[in-house]
């Protein structure tokens, strides 16, 4: 049986030679991964604006409504905008950001991944599709050249440029940098 993964390469194939500590997934986690987090995203990308309406199609308090949007707010993908109906105060709406726009394909991914592994038994509850030519949506990862590219054909290497990955320091425990819990909420 074939295992099929990522390609480590280079000096990143040495797995005890550096450490995940300025890891791009755990810092998108951290900013976006809680689910309230992720659903009051999905509900700004199909359009909901008002705190209201967030809480209410969210299904969750008015306490963890508002600090989940004032989270996403700091985080940079959504923007507070006032507005005002008339001979009302003003409020503000929550719009989404280029940054929040971005979250587009990773939210298309999980709904194709719940699709495929958790749908009901009826299958998906929604179909997404080009609105111009009404052809059916999907997220994929693909090179700058527009092949698609399954996981056991992924290269994962060092940017050129960068610094890349945290070489390990020596510490008490197994050689590895001690991560500081205050930093992840979820830990």
């Amino acid at each position: 049986m074939s295992i099929k993964t990522a390609h480590l390469e280079g000096p990143v194939a040495d797995r005890d030679s550096w450490t995940a500590d300025r890891c791009s997934l755990e810092r998108a986690m951290r900013a976006v991964g809680s689910r309230s987090a992720m659903l009051l995203m999905r509900e700004a990308l199909y359009g909901t604006r008002r705190f209201d309406d967030f809480a209410r199609r969210v299904g969750v308090t008015e306490a963890v409504t508002a600090s989940r949007l004032r989270e996403l707010v700091k985080v940079g993908v959504l923007e507070r905008q006032p507005y005002q109906e008339p001979g009302k105060r003003t409020r503000h709406e929550y719009v989404l950001t280029a940054m929040g726009r971005d979250l587009l394909p990773v939210a298309m991914a999980l709904i194709q991944w719940g699709d495929r592994y958790l749908a009901d038994p009826a299958g998906p509850p929604l179909l997404f599709t080009h609105h111009e030519c009404g052809a059916p949506l999907r997220a994929s990862v693909t090179c700058d050249l527009g092949h698609e590219v399954p996981l056991g054909k992924v290269g994962i290497a060092f940017p050129p440029d960068g610094p890349g990955p945290s070489p390990v320091a020596a510490s008490s425990e197994h050689g590895r940098v001690a991560i500081d819990p205050a930093e992840d909420r979820d830990r």
